[in-house]
């Protein structure tokens, strides 16, 4: 329990979590409204949907946030134990504590609002003749802070010439993640460039969210 609180264990449970998701500055997709930014959301991401070892500067970057911001949020973390750390030299490791009896339902919040980014990345990483990849629809939306009815599924406009059945396998699998329909369809670079098509002109104006495709490495 809290010092001084008289609440039950449960009850108690309630309020850390609510401190866990709260507590940072406004600016929060309409889709995930228990949290409280967006930046709070993607770190909380990185964290929880692959609950692996990360270091401060590799969060820093992946959030694209200063270091004094994710290091103070860290220390809030571990010090609630949401987090475990482990530290090498100068080097500070962070991990989530799968044990920790809030990691579910906060995994799970999370994961609604930003595994679609998360999850997609990953997989469309591996697809080769990807240059760019877009959320666009409702989703994008939502996470960029429109109202409106909470999307049943996930548009993706991959730019390229991808492998079809690639591309295809790679969204079943997301859709098979995520939990949500996933519709992809790809559209050469310079048609994207040109945008001189109604289709085009309208996803262009509207919300995107741009999916951070990993390098490949060439084959020797």
């Amino acid at each position: 329990m809290r010092k001084g609180c008289s609440c039950s264990l449960s009850g108690c449970h309630f309020h850390k979590m609510f401190d866990i998701v709260q507590n940072v500055k406004p600016s929060v997709p309409t889709i995930s409204p228990l949290l409280r930014s967006d930046l709070q959301g993607r770190l909380l991401a990185e964290l929880l949907i692959a609950p692996e070892e990360h270091t401060l500067s590799g969060l820093t970057k992946a959030v694209d946030a200063t270091m004094p911001t994710v290091h103070r949020e860290l220390d809030r973390l571990v010090s609630s134990g949401f987090l475990s750390e482990r530290r090498s030299g100068r080097n500070r490791y962070v991990q989530a504590n799968v044990d920790h009896p809030l990691y579910r339902p906060v995994r799970q919040i999370v994961e609604y609002a930003y595994g679609p980014r998360l999850v997609l990345s990953r997989l469309l990483s591996l697809v080769d003749g990807i240059e760019e990849a877009y959320i666009y629809g409702s989703w994008a939306a939502r996470m960029n802070g429109e109202e409106g009815a909470d999307p049943a599924d996930i548009d993706v406009l991959v730019v390229g010439r991808p492998d079809r059945a690639d591309m295809f396998d790679a969204a079943a699998a997301a859709q098979r993640e995520i939990g949500r329909e996933v519709n992809i369809r790809s559209i050469r670079a310079d048609r994207w460039k040109a945008a001189d098509e109604p289709f085009l002109r309208s996803v262009r104006q509207r919300p995107l969210v741009q999916l951070e495709l990993a390098a490949r490495k060439a084959e020797v």
